[in-house]
């Protein structure tokens, strides 16, 4: 791959981002680790007029030899301008051997070079329900775009290449690489200050269920919120309930969900949270409680596992992919198998050590150093 020019988008990838911009991070860290001398990466901190975080068009995530910046386009209007503009954005991408895209969002016409596109997940086709209506079409329209214009495709797990080709049957399977994010705690250099969230839960040193990631529809956290209250009615120890990520969309209510319930003094929502405040909370969680109904991936459980956290999760889409039989697979809306779960592992101290030390082990298959090389090798194919 010696002497590409390689435009790689990382606008994802800001400070408070999720799954995608963390793969894409990643992606873009062991790329340029790797990178022989003469080849160049033009980072796209702004892409597109779908997403749009203007915090990171003026960030400097990487400033090292043979790197270089895209357009920054601080406003929204000003990106969206640019980006559209078939002769502005499309004679600067002309300039690359490479294009990779990873926000969802695709240019409506076809490079000079080739275009690599990253799916994510299908869930705004498959269950709209789950999101807005302005990012349903969003997604929808970037995928559209790149089924007719990329040259190659990159899925995050075989779930969400399965998904792709069922929506896209005329795209040839072996157009969709599938390549596995792995647990950025695992990365070389990654070593972020680990301290407790500043909360007075975390003081008293006792145990607690965790569940992270952006509290919305799709991650089923109102299902939790009746899986804890249930566990608690049956006599359950008083373990409390810690939710650790960002309010999403159309979960408005919950709030007063949690208010409404029987225990919400033992319920904690502490929002976004810091790499090293994650670590620790995985470190000293009981149990890593992931129910959603639907993950291209499902990051949270294979970092929890990185560190040897028990895992209840659900057994859908790509989970299973991740957990193996290193961790407890129950379907989403399976009331009484969670609290069945949750009542096992909370009076069962040796199976938790079981599934910590199988946690581990499974976590260790998935490593960004090969999902690096076969990135390199589908831009040698492109």
């Amino acid at each position: 791959m010696r002497g590409l020019k390689i435009a790689f988008d990382v606008s994802q990838t800001g400070r408070q981002k999720a799954g995608c911009g963390f793969y894409a991070a990643a992606l873009i860290d062991g790329l340029l680790e790797s990178a022989a001398d003469d080849e160049q990466f033009t980072l796209l901190t702004s892409f597109g007029d779908f997403f749009h975080d203007p915090l990171q068009a003026l960030a400097f995530p990487h400033w090292r030899r043979g790197v270089r910046y895209g357009p920054r386009k601080v406003r929204r209007r000003s990106a969206t301008r640019f980006w559209t503009n078939q002769y502005k954005a499309g004679s600067f991408l002309d300039l690359f051997d490479i294009v990779h895209a990873n926000n969802f969002w695709c240019p409506p016409w076809r490079l000079r070079g080739s275009l690599i596109y990253t799916l994510y997940d299908m869930s705004f086709v498959e269950h709209p329900e789950w999101t807005t209506e302005t990012n349903r079409k969003g997604c929808l329209e970037g995928v559209q775009r790149a089924a007719q214009f990329a040259d190659g495709f990159v899925a995050i797990s075989e779930a969400t290449k399965q998904a792709f080709l069922k929506h896209f049957p005329d795209i040839a399977p072996d157009r969709v690489e599938v390549i596995y994010p792995a647990s950025r705690f695992g990365q070389p250099g990654f070593h972020p200050e680990v301290k407790p969230p500043d909360h007075e839960v975390f003081k008293a040193g006792e145990p607690f269920f965790l569940s992270t990631g952006t509290i919305e529809p799709r991650k089923n956290q109102a299902f939790l919120l009746d899986v804890y209250q249930q566990f608690r009615a049956r006599g359950g120890k008083p373990i409390p309930l810690v939710l650790a990520g960002k309010q999403g969309w159309l979960m408005d209510d919950f709030d007063e969900q949690i208010a409404a319930s029987p225990w919400a003094e033992d319920i904690y929502i502490l929002g976004y949270v810091s790499d090293g405040e994650l670590t620790w909370l995985y470190q000293h969680c009981h149990v890593n409680l992931y129910p959603s109904h639907y993950e291209g991936f499902g990051l949270p459980v294979l970092e929890g596992m990185h560190f040897g956290t028990p895992v209840v999760c659900s057994n859908r889409t790509s989970l299973p992919e991740i957990v193996g039989e290193a961790g407890v697979l129950l379907p989403p809306d399976d009331l009484t198998g969670w609290v069945h779960a949750l009542e096992s592992l909370a009076s069962e101290p040796q199976r938790r050590q079981e599934l910590q030390q199988a946690a581990v082990a499974r976590a260790a298959r998935f490593d960004w150093k090969r999902s690096v090389a076969q990135i390199r090798r589908l831009y040698e194919a492109a």
